[in-house]
């Protein structure tokens, strides 16, 4: 089994120092994105089959797949949705913003292309829309591999909540 990855965590240089305490604005939401990237290793396939149950065999068996139209193993989906939400919760770590988003779904999720062992993702969690009454926002998400070619995409919807203290 390979060692665990690194992973790379960067906040969009357009993000603002907004808090929640404030009213927020879609014209200073709008385009504000967060990345995230990580090579998908071998332990990373196998964890998320663990937990999940999910080991077949186009995921587990390098023999079965390298005989396969895709000529190796792919990763899971969900898992890589799953480096999708890890960037939508980069999101909330930038200095001097207050608050939480509350994920309330993935609408729209296509998985493109195939994920294979060893790809580098770069997951894109970018602020599209925002609605002030109801406090929540959508925001586009993008995964793209190390060739630039987009795998995954989906639209994720956030409930912000401030947090008191």
């Amino acid at each position: 089994m390979s060692p665990v990855t690194p992973s790379t965590f960067q906040i969009g240089t357009t993000m603002s120092e907004t808090t929640l305490s404030q009213p927020l604005k879609l014209d200073e939401l709008q385009g504000e994105q967060a990345v995230f990237s990580k090579t998908v290793g071998e332990f990373d396939v196998y964890q998320f089959a663990g937990v999940t149950g999910d080991f077949a065999p186009f995921h587990v068996d390098a023999d079965l797949m390298s005989k396969s139209a895709y000529g190796q193993r792919i990763a899971h989906g969900v898992l890589i949705l799953g480096y999708l939400a890890t960037a939508s919760a980069v999101y909330w770590r930038v200095p001097g913003r207050e608050g939480v988003g509350v994920s309330l779904g993935y609408d729209n999720v296509r998985f493109i292309k195939p994920v294979f062992l060893g790809d580098t993702i770069t997951a894109t969690y970018q602020v599209t829309g925002w609605d002030e009454e109801k406090r929540r926002f959508l925001a586009e998400g993008r995964v793209t591999n190390q060739h630039g070619e987009l795998v995954l995409a989906a639209t994720h919807l956030t409930k912000a909540f401030a947090v008191e203290g």
